[in-house]
């Protein structure tokens, strides 16, 4: 390397930060983004409560359609994001649609819990109330990451490996499959 190209790479470096910061700015988000993406998480939610405890006709139907609808909001809700705004943000699959971020996993496995121990005792006015919970806690979730990412892009821009991500789902699955064969 040459001394003049060391010479210009601290200010390639701030041209690239600062126009990082400036499309953190202009990052536009779909109307709704929030709001179906925590209903999907709260259908999902008291789908797998019930599915798990049982009820109806076809419980693992039930568990089947809270997860096809949470896959199909998320996937257009994330396909208008792109169309917006031309480019992917790290982090806005894995920690807003994923559920990684602390606040959406904790909130996710409470309301999960709360609404499963629901169905199970036959509290079904409760099902729904703990599903409601948690997506609109998942929602509130997402807009505090974005919240953050626009403040501090650097900080806030890497979501979890797709390798990480896969293993989470495979765990999550193998739990779920024997949870539904113990019954």
């Amino acid at each position: 390397m040459c001394l003049d190209s060391q010479r210009e790479l601290p200010g390639r470096v701030a041209d690239a930060e600062a126009r990082r910061t400036s499309l953190a700015d202009q990052v536009v988000v779909p109307r709704l983004f929030f709001v179906s993406i925590g209903a999907a998480v709260a259908f999902q939610i008291a789908t797998t409560a019930v599915g798990l405890a049982g009820a109806g006709r076809a419980p693992i139907w039930l568990l089947a359609s809270g997860l096809v609808l949470f896959v199909a909001v998320s996937a257009a809700q994330l396909a208008r994001f792109r169309q917006l705004n031309g480019v992917w943000l790290g982090g806005l699959l894995s920690r807003v649609v994923g559920g990684t971020a602390t606040a959406a996993s904790v909130s996710y496995a409470g309301a999960l819990g709360g609404a499963t121990w629901a169905a199970f005792v036959g509290a079904w006015w409760l099902v729904p109330v703990a599903a409601i919970a948690g997506g609109a806690a998942y929602a509130l979730s997402g807009q505090r990451w974005m919240r953050r990412y626009r403040a501090d892009p650097a900080a806030h821009s890497r979501g979890e490996s797709a390798a990480w991500l896969l293993v989470l789902a495979i765990l999550a699955l193998t739990f779920l499959v024997l949870l539904v064969a113990q019954r």
